[in-house]
């Protein structure tokens, strides 16, 4: 046997992915050469339907869930569907070609201009939404976009892309527009294409994070995610039990927007336990708790087999009795405390939340601040309330770049039919999480705007226009 060696097969990789890119970026080129917005759009929606065809849809989440291993095949369909859905409402009369802005009383004309190459990384949860949002962000903005699927979701990635390309020839957009790492897929790969795009977008683990944003190349990544939901003595309580179970089992808790954590005040701990119970939530208590933990967390880490697998699977392979387990939907366990010596205060990726007993608000807005400081700092905090003004005290006092009220956490978080969030699979955390961005991941952030600059009458004030209220304060 030869053995090729390890600089050899290095240069090999790296001179496979410089391939790809000269393609992307001739094929770019000629996409952005004499653009409109309807050949934008075109490129854009034909992306879309290559998902969105029903047969098509069914048959990429069964595909995605049997090589993941992760999530379910019913509410792949319905993500894939609705997330596409809500993104081609958000970006259907946005202005992404030529002049999108004229200010006449500032001079300023803006000008839409793409970035040139996307590089997008994204993650075996969602191996088909996400990349399809990316795809469809890039195109209406005149971009190539470059795909590096994780391992598990290369085939349903490049399955995904046959659909794309199929689209494409039927409106004649150039295939080298949409590609992906060309298999087997590697870090060496995805390392090249990260230090020779023009654009890195980055959506999963923390390490393609970290790596995106060292790369040299301007980079959007988003943070970690580890929703917690405070329920307080003024929430509707059947409401709050029904909109956290369904968030937190939709597709297993593959979404970063899943419950990780519950804060429930005690003057409506055991009337709220009631309705979660009858909504589909169990809570596991000593011995059976103390075993699902054990289960779940082995040296310190997340047991694979047990992320985003069906309920059924988590009670047989932890070997607890729960009560009602033909109707129970997740699976809580209490909070001894927060940080790395309590595992269960971090994300879980599973059908399973933790559960904290606040005496007050007060105290539930404290271990929230308490649990996002240690994991998920920017993303996002629920809370049901009939209060309003405490979602604004959690906005003002949190580091949290999202309050999500009275809503299914998973739901809202990325977008919905019924709030103002443009829809996305990939929320950015600020800087609290370390991120360039603050809001979800959208068209905007795919495109470069020029501006042209011409002379106003001056607009010069006077020093005591400005210093009036400081001089009567301090003197001059």
């Amino acid at each position: 046997m030869v053995v090729t060696p390890l600089r050899d097969q290095t240069n090999d990789d790296v001179a496979v992915v410089e391939q790809v890119i000269e393609r992307a970026r001739r094929a770019q080129q000629g996409f952005e050469n004499g653009a409109t917005q309807q050949r934008y759009d075109s490129a854009a929606f034909a992306a879309a339907w290559a998902l969105m065809e029903p047969a098509r849809n069914a048959e990429l989440a069964e595909m995605a869930v049997e090589t993941t291993g992760l999530g379910n095949v019913a509410d792949k369909i319905t993500k894939n569907h609705r997330k596409t859905l809500g993104l081609l409402r958000d970006i259907r009369h946005a202005r992404t070609c030529g002049i999108v802005s004229e200010r006449a009383e500032l001079g300023l004309t803006e000008i839409a201009r793409p970035i040139g190459v996307i590089a997008a990384v994204v993650p075996s949860t969602n191996p088909v939404a996400t990349p399809t949002n990316n795809v469809i962000n890039a195109l209406k903005c005149g971009n190539a976009v470059i795909l590096s699927p994780s391992p598990k979701g290369v085939a349903v990635c490049e399955k995904l892309l046959g659909y794309m390309h199929a689209e494409f020839d039927k409106v004649g957009v150039d295939r080298d527009l949409v590609q992906m790492v060309p298999v087997p897929s590697s870090k060496i790969k995805t390392q090249a294409l990260m230090e020779r795009a023009d654009l890195l977008v980055v959506t999963g683990s923390q390490d393609n994070v970290r790596r995106a944003y060292s790369s040299g190349t301007p980079a959007i990544g988003v943070g970690a995610g580890n929703v917690s939901v405070i329920v307080d003595e003024t929430a509707d309580l059947a409401d709050a039990a029904a909109k956290i179970t369904a968030s937190k089992s939709f597709d297993n808790a593959t979404s970063c927007s899943s419950e990780n954590a519950l804060m429930v005040v005690e003057a409506v701990f055991d009337d709220f336990m009631r309705e979660l119970h009858k909504a589909g939530g169990r809570h596991l208590q000593a011995e059976e708790g103390k075993r699902l933990k054990e289960t779940l967390f082995q040296d310190g880490k997340l047991n694979r087999h047990l992320l985003a697998k069906d309920i059924d699977q988590v009670i047989g392979l932890a070997g607890i009795a729960v009560e009602e387990p033909e109707t129970a939907k997740f699976l809580l366990v209490d909070g001894q405390g927060i940080g790395p010596d309590f595992p269960e205060s971090g994300e879980k990726l599973s059908l399973v939340a933790t559960l904290y007993r606040a005496g007050d608000f007060a105290e539930a807005k404290q271990i929230g601040g308490r649990l996002l400081t240690h994991l998920g700092a920017g993303h996002s905090i629920g809370l049901h309330t009939g209060d309003d003004a405490r979602a604004v005290e959690l906005g003002h006092g949190l580091p949290t770049c999202r309050v999500i009220v009275n809503q299914a956490h998973c739901f809202a978080t990325g977008g919905s039919f019924d709030n103002g969030l443009p829809f996305s699979l990939s929320m950015g955390c600020g800087s609290w999480g370390g991120n360039s961005i603050d809001d979800n991941l959208n068209h905007r952030h795919f495109m470069n705007t020029t501006k042209i600059v011409r002379t106003i009458p001056a607009n010069e004030p006077a020093l005591a226009d400005l210093f009036d209220d400081h001089w009567r304060i301090a003197g001059k």
